[in-house]
């Protein structure tokens, strides 16, 4: 009798510890793969909070006011090169207008120049008439060389207007070409800056739609993530119950090997086994139907992340141009628009420079003009009172000196012709100096602060578009690396496959050696209520308490029970009683 007494002990040691060890197994692969998954949920977590940091770069970026300044400045500049065509016809107007004043003058040099051969000739004559009279020929040689001098200013006033008119016909002549490459290229640049910057306006603005709506499903996933880190939570509660399922068994083969255990015979035992295994048999079947309910809640889910996942990467395909027109930036397409406005400006500031050279020479031409106009004028003064003083000689020699008397008239007669050229010119240096303030207005420094302003743009939008390709591509690369982590975290997090069965066959595994009727074991209530208390107390959730109480009822002993558990238990066990 005692002989069978311990076989049979030996088989239900046996069985339980066998069961242990199988739930001990399930109870590892849960620990490793739930850890495994969380380790995965947290570095898509990360991954997820570096693509959003990514986005708000991006969008950054798109609000810069800085390019929003540059569009404005832009669309300024774009006005400028409009007015280019009106100001080089101005300009070349008001080079025509000199050319014509600059001819007009070099009438009034030819007349003074015809005037001074005249005086030569005059002069010559003189020296020839009075060859015989000695009081004379030192005087006409002397006249002759005011004669010589008056022609030398007259000759230097001609090569000051011949050098200014060529200077105009240069600058006349590349300003028609400028004027003419204006009307082929300016409304054409024109007309592009205006497409580029309204395009560029578009994509940033189609670009900052884009980032709202990657941001949206990010946050979105990133929800998704924290949900199912919580949910994983699953994990630790099926690990804690496998754990009560062991510490049960452990404690059912301490209270066979005690006093209490030894005073039971084998019918009891064996009873006490019974109700054991079908207590642990639904801990485990109401524990693997939770299981089964919220992990496929968790790996439904996770695969709804392959579907964001593909938008969040369609979009930001759209963003790094992997889709678009022109590489997705138009950024370049405008820089490229701007660089050949850029060579407009330099032919403006050529221009300019050399309208500027004509109309600062016709200045200095100008006042050259009004010195030599005053020699000219003081040579006409010296040979018309020589030619009075010679008149007076004349007349006191009678007449001997009646021919030179007659010649030096005509010599005062010319030489206040000189007067009548000199006054048109000097009549006529006001209306130079005006054109040539026309050719060079004082205001015209548009063209060197246009270059200053494109030069400007061209560095701001080549620095813009930089900082957007690299913000992009840090989003893409973010994009990647989000879509690869979450790929394998739907692996990962594959709780039905493997561990889902372990699990169910722990279950089946009880539920068989259980069998289908449950034990009476009312009359050991008394000699059970120790062991039945240890059990209730490993508990941490009512779902366990309520399957135990309704396999293992409260006896008096043990009512009291839960009373003295609940004033020793920690706030944590509190806590979990809340929440389960």
């Amino acid at each position: 009798m005692a002989h069978a007494l311990v076989s049979s002990n030996a088989v239900a040691y046996t069985s339980g510890r066998d069961i242990s060890q199988t739930l001990e197994s399930a109870r590892s692969q849960v620990e490793e793969r739930f850890l495994e998954g969380g380790t995965v949920l947290l570095s898509v977590m990360d991954v997820l909070n570096r693509l959003l940091n990514s986005l708000e770069s991006v969008t950054t970026t798109l609000d810069n006011k800085e390019a929003s300044d540059t569009s404005a400045d832009l669309r300024a500049t774009v006005e400028s090169l409009m007015a280019l065509p009106v100001t080089e016809e101005n300009r070349q107007q008001a080079l025509v207008s000199l050319a014509h004043t600059g001819r007009e003058l070099r009438k009034h040099v030819a007349d003074m120049q015809e005037t001074m051969r005249y005086l030569r000739t005059f002069a010559v004559t003189v020296k020839i008439t009075g060859a015989g009279l000695a009081e004379f020929a030192g005087f006409a040689q002397e006249i002759l060389e005011r004669i010589y001098s008056g022609t030398d200013e007259v000759n230097r006033f001609a090569t000051h207007l011949d050098s200014l008119d060529k200077e105009v016909k240069l600058a006349a002549s590349f300003g028609a070409g400028v004027s003419k490459g204006y009307a082929d290229t300016v409304p054409a640049v024109a007309g592009a800056l205006r497409d580029d910057a309204s395009k560029i306006a578009g994509h940033r603005k189609d670009l900052g739609v884009i980032a709202r709506e990657v941001g949206a499903i990010a946050r979105a996933v990133q929800g998704k993530v924290a949900s199912t880190l919580s949910a994983l939570q699953i994990g630790d509660i099926t690990r804690q119950r496998i754990e009560h399922v062991q510490a049960t068994f452990s404690l059912l083969e301490n209270f066979f090997a005690g006093e209490d255990g030894a005073r039971l015979d084998a019918d009891a035992r064996q009873r006490l086994q019974n109700v054991i295994h079908h207590l642990t048999a639904a801990q485990m079947s109401d524990m693997c139907a939770n299981f089964q309910r919220d992990s496929e809640n968790v790996v439904k889910t996770i695969a709804s992340f392959d579907h964001d996942m593909r938008e969040i990467l369609k979009l930001r395909d759209q963003m790094s141009g992997e889709s678009g027109e022109a590489g997705g930036n138009f950024m370049r397409a405008l820089e490229s628009s701007v660089s050949a406005a850029h060579e407009i400006v330099k032919q403006v500031d050529t221009a300019s420079r050399q309208a500027d050279q004509v109309s600062q020479s016709t200045i200095g031409t100008a006042a050259k003009l009004s010195e030599a106009i005053g020699n000219i004028r003081a040579v006409k003064t010296d040979i018309h009172y020589m030619a009075l003083n010679t008149n007076l000689r004349c007349s006191r020699l009678g007449e001997e000196g009646r021919s030179i008397n007659v010649v030096t008239a005509e010599l005062r007669i010319f030489a206040g012709k000189l007067d009548d050229s000199a006054d048109a010119i000097v009549n006529g240096l006001p209306a130079l100096e005006a054109a040539a303030g026309r050719v060079a207005p004082a205001t015209d420094a548009g063209a060197g602060n246009l270059g200053e302003s494109l030069t400007s743009a061209v560095g701001n939008i080549r620095s813009a578009a930089n900082v957007m390709e690299n913000e992009l591509k840090v989003l893409a690369e973010n994009g990647r690396e989000v879509a690869t982590k979450i790929s394998l975290l739907i692996g990962k997090l594959d709780f039905q496959h493997n561990l889902g069965e372990v699990l169910a066959g722990c279950a089946d595994m009880l539920e068989g050696v259980a069998g289908t009727d449950v034990a009476d074991i009312s009359d050991l209530a008394e000699t059970i209520a120790p062991l039945d208390r240890k059990i209730f107390k490993h508990y941490t959730m009512v779902q366990e308490r309520s399957i135990h109480r309704g396999i293992i009822p409260a006896s008096e002993d043990s009512t009291s029970a839960p009373a003295e558990t609940a004033k020793a238990e920690n706030d944590e066990d509190l806590f979990a009683d809340a929440l389960f």
